[in-house]
């Protein structure tokens, strides 16, 4: 078993367990000091008859009392404040306390409603991460930031809510579809643009196994991917200054996933918004073409789309103007100077965007 700690104020917060074995879960609630308390299972409907009675079972052992389980329904239209409200209410006729702990079983909207969930009922119960998708083990089960979509708007109401624990299983990436293992990827391939030229040229190099979901290097994967973003969250926990540099991809390529209505996966969205973005380096000066073109086309090995048909490029743009990245009037969009190495911009204007989301805007007739 690999274990990775993130810190909060340079001391340990929770630890990342890496294990095949579920008993490493039983050893790693007790050593987070929740062995003996009232869990709650909160999990999706097409996760829960797969996992939720092997993990309740896991957790009654340390526990002691089997925990209950409650399945949002599955899919992103689902994470809003309507779901929220009916959990809620489950926890309060089942009688739920401050000493009750969630665990959030499942992808990335079932970790942010729960740890959102978590945040915010009682004032604050605690809550540990199994995340099963590639998306929430390498990315949305680190770093505390939860949240639900409102008004079709993504995680516009959220909060800090560090868990307690975070259990990474590669096992559960094997049930994933192909779809849903390439939407996890994009955000692993964000985290080599941002943040590290040789992961990202390692990822390239292992592209067969990556596909062929090889357990040891999906497992070393992981870990570096979540060395990238514990680094950055350990330096700015809040988002105020280098955290904001996980959006990259994220402004436009939240646009696309709200214009689309959420009928594609958020990977899909933020590999748009990757190559967006990385277009808007190129028209700056700062990235060579060659760079674009390699950044753009690597995404295709990895089945994740660089163009986009049926879309309002003005529209677009206007999303991008209600994105929870703009303070003051400004929107904080993320360029990259190189390979692994981004920065903060808030000079980026609604034409340059505009350019952005029309370069990888496909249309027949421009053939």
């Amino acid at each position: 078993m690999k274990t990775l700690t993130v810190h909060r104020d340079n001391k340990p917060c929770y630890d990342i367990l890496y294990s095949t074995s579920l008993s490493d879960l039983s050893s790693g609630i007790q050593n987070a000091g929740l062995g003996g308390h009232r869990f709650v299972i909160v999990t999706d409907t097409n996760v829960a008859p797969l996992y939720a009675e092997e993990i309740a079972k896991t957790i009654a052992a340390v526990s002691g009392s089997m925990p209950l389980v409650y399945a949002i329904p599955a899919g992103e239209e689902n994470k809003n404040l309507d779901q929220i409200r009916a959990l809620y209410a489950f926890l309060i006729e089942q009688k739920c306390d401050r000493k009750t702990v969630l665990a959030a079983l499942g992808g990335g909207v079932v970790g942010d409603m729960t740890g959102f969930a978590a945040a915010t009922f009682l004032r604050g119960i605690d809550f540990i991460q199994i995340p099963t998708t590639l998306l929430a083990q390498a990315d949305s089960s680190i770093g505390g930031k939860t949240g639900v979509d409102f008004d079709g708007y993504k995680n516009m109401v959220g909060a800090f809510k560090m868990p307690r624990l975070v259990f990474s299983d590669v096992r559960f990436l094997k049930s994933l579809s192909g779809l849903q293992f390439a939407s996890g990827f994009a955000e692993i391939m964000k985290h080599g643009l941002i943040k590290d030229r040789d992961y990202y040229l390692w990822l390239i190099e292992h592209q067969y196994e990556i596909e062929d979901r090889d357990e040891e290097v999906l497992s070393e994967m992981l870990y570096r991917s979540n060395e990238i973003k514990r680094d950055v969250v350990e330096k700015d926990p809040f988002e105020k200054h280098d955290r904001m540099l996980l959006n990259f991809g994220h402004t436009i390529g939240h646009a696309i996933e709200k214009y689309k209505n959420f009928t594609m996966t958020h990977g899909e969205c933020v590999a748009l918004g990757c190559v967006a973005a990385s277009y808007l380096s190129y028209r700056r000066g700062y990235l060579d073409k060659e760079t674009y073109y390699e950044i753009r086309d690597m995404f295709v090995p990895f089945n994740l789309p660089i163009s986009v048909d049926n879309i309002d490029e003005d529209e677009i743009v206007n999303i991008t103007k209600s994105d929870k990245k703009v303070a003051d009037g400004l929107l904080r969009f993320i360029l990259l100077r190189d390979l692994g190495d981004a920065f903060v911009d808030t000079t980026v204007t609604p034409e340059e965007i505009k350019a952005a989301v029309h370069e990888i805007h496909y249309e027949e007739t421009n053939e």
